[in-house]
């Protein structure tokens, strides 16, 4: 079984990462990212033991939440267009990409129960990034509050795709940084205790820099 011997292989990667940096592996959340994978493939991943899956396109999701339904957790990952928020707003447990007030308003309008969200930011203001500026944040962050069906539960940041591992690790470590300074606010809609980073490629260096919610497609769920 792929997924089995994947998971091994990551979960040895994560034990390793935490002891590096004195965490504890039980306060990773593995999200498997399945964008790309057949619903065969979440079956899998289920009767592996995985509880968490990310998804990045409503229609895909729509397709496997139909299919495996509540045996997961549900993490949308991806861009979300405000006009496809009801379609998929009762059926998620936490959303990742929250970055327009537009599309807080849109969840709060739909929302059956208060939505759990990441603040996706841009650390490293790559262009074909998606997310808010850091300096941007607060602020952001401020006028969520009027939205009571809107929590912010974390900030969300990708990296850089490349081999320097110092500038990776920068990035999450502003992000972790940012987190530390708008969880003191002790704000009661945006206790932002999480930090979801890392990726296939970078999550031991996320989970170095405090990562609680690492996204792995390809490692886990093959290419």
């Amino acid at each position: 079984m792929v997924v089995a011997t994947n998971l091994e292989e990551i979960t040895n990667n994560i034990t390793a990462a935490c002891e590096r940096s004195n965490r504890n592996k039980e306060d990773i959340s593995l999200i498997a990212v399945t964008k790309y994978v057949t619903i065969e493939r979440n079956k899998e991943l289920v009767a592996a033991g995985i509880k968490n899956f990310g998804e990045n396109r409503t229609e895909g999701f729509l397709k496997k939440y139909e299919a495996v339904g509540e045996e997961a957790a549900w993490h949308f990952i991806g861009t979300l267009q405000s006009r496809k928020v009801k379609d998929i707003i009762d059926k998620v447990d936490m959303i990742h990409s929250l970055d327009r007030v537009s599309l807080a308003k849109e969840i709060n309008k739909r929302a059956s129960n208060p939505i759990d969200c990441f603040v996706q930011v841009n650390v490293s203001e790559e262009e074909t990034k998606h997310g808010l500026k850091v300096e941007e944040v607060e602020t952001f962050i401020q006028e969520i509050e009027k939205y009571e069906k809107v929590r912010i539960v974390g900030l969300m940041t990708m990296a850089p795709h490349v081999e320097d591992k110092e500038l990776i690790r920068r990035v999450f470590r502003e992000l972790a940084t940012l987190r530390d300074t708008i969880r003191d606010k002790k704000l009661l809609h945006a206790p932002c205790d999480y930090l979801s980073m890392g990726m296939s490629n970078d999550y031991e260096i996320a989970i170095e820099e405090g990562a609680t919610h690492i996204r792995i497609g390809s490692k886990l769920v093959g290419e």
